[in-house]
């Protein structure tokens, strides 16, 4: 790798991790215009950042909050490098996941923090938002034919939706074709046993681990 490309690619991790969103903007414009990969911008500069980022959430000297900061940073810059990426490389085969806060519940910072670690991660993800009615989890994973589903609430009287959608994914047909995590506040491993999800995970950095284990993804 050429010494300006890899102080690009350096510039725009360092962005994302210090969420500066200006900067990650400039610098993934100077990338391209210099005649580097798109793939690369997004691969080593965006994904790098996050990651550096996570780790420093997993270490608790990051909140949530400033995950956040930090994935609009991202954004900025997919934004600019996604248009870029060629055929080949858009259509990669990514693992698929479906995620939303299931019905009756409207807390969805932990559910978008699971998502950004997740498309970090190379997951391609489809956010159903919050309040979800619970047929919308098994009608979108037949549509898009889902590796993976991340169920979320905060609230004790909203758990019992997580069940419902095992048994949704069950009378379809489609239950033992893909995997079921649930997380938020109230949920534990044991409740993950009884309903008959895959697994529990606590926050989002334990999603991802949790994630690739399930689908034997290195």
């Amino acid at each position: 790798m050429d010494e300006l490309k890899k102080e690009l690619l350096d510039i725009i991790s360092e962005g994302v991790l210090e969420m500066d969103e200006e900067q990650v903007m400039k610098n993934c414009t100077k990338l391209l215009e210099a005649g580097y990969s798109a793939l690369d911008g997004i691969m080593d500069g965006l994904v790098d950042g996050m990651n550096k980022a996570s780790q420093l959430f997993d270490e608790e000297e990051y909140f949530v909050t400033d995950i956040l900061l930090c994935s609009d940073a991202m954004y900025c810059g997919l934004d600019i490098l996604r248009p870029h990426l060629t055929d080949n490389e858009l259509n990669r085969d990514k693992p698929k996941g479906v995620i939303g806060v299931v019905q009756g519940d409207t807390h969805d910072i932990g559910k978008n923090l699971v998502k950004i670690m997740l498309e970090t991660a190379g997951f391609e993800m489809y956010d159903l938002g919050r309040d979800v009615p619970l047929t919308d989890f098994v009608d979108k994973a037949k549509d898009v034919e889902a590796d993976l589903i991340c169920l979320s609430t905060l609230m004790t009287t909203t758990m019992g939706g997580m069940e419902t959608v095992v048994k949704l994914l069950e009378e379809a047909g489609i239950r033992d074709q893909l995997k079921v995590i649930v997380g938020g506040g109230p949920i534990s491993q044991s409740y993950s046993d009884l309903i008959g999800a895959d697994g529990y995970s606590e926050n989002a950095v334990e999603a991802v681990k949790l994630s690739k284990k399930l689908l034997d993804i290195v």
